[in-house]
């Protein structure tokens, strides 16, 4: 069972690096109070106080620490923000939400989170999951054809958008 089992035999079994994260994981929730713990996750209704105490462990950064919220422990406002959920927000609600960060910093994920927060007063965590699941290229052939239509002219526009900050940064470099 995975309470007695060792960094060795995680590894043995395919696990590879993330061998050491299960371990400090699993030793961490006993010590927090294992089973109560999560519990007592699951009856909070502060979606960030919930991921506040799930990134304490080892390798959970936000989005995991989202998932696990919605998913797992009932918090129906958390949403689990990558690149692809920032590019529908961006798409449908807010195209000046990344500005000209390069990356998804803690201000832009909270933002992206807010906007569908704002937009989905009822389980907005939810809303998130069916509009990602619809990016997904096994859903086009059922989705709106207008839908598909203005989903591939964003992505035509950010690839331009992309092209020409690449060659605006070529022609800065070459003076």
């Amino acid at each position: 069972s995975l309470a007695h089992a060792t960094e060795e035999e995680l590894r043995g079994m395919g696990l590879g690096y993330r061998a050491k994260f299960i371990i400090e994981t699993r030793n961490l929730l006993v010590e927090s109070g294992g089973n109560d713990f999560l519990l007592n996750l699951r009856t909070q209704r502060d979606a960030e106080a919930v991921q506040e105490e799930l990134i304490k462990f080892s390798g959970i950064g936000r989005k995991v620490a989202d998932c696990v919220a919605l998913f797992s422990l009932d918090q129906d406002d958390a949403i689990p923000v990558d690149v692809h959920v920032q590019h529908i927000a961006s798409r449908d609600y807010d195209p000046t939400v990344l500005g000209e960060a390069k990356s998804i910093t803690p201000t832009i994920y909270k933002r992206v989170g807010d906007l569908f927060r704002e937009r989905f007063d009822s389980y907005p965590g939810w809303a998130h999951s069916l509009l990602f699941v619809a990016e997904l290229p096994s859903f086009r052939g059922i989705l709106p054809a207008d839908m598909v239509r203005e989903m591939d002219e964003w992505k035509e526009h950010e690839q331009r958008k992309k092209l020409e900050k690449k060659e605006a940064s070529k022609k800065a470099k070459a003076k």
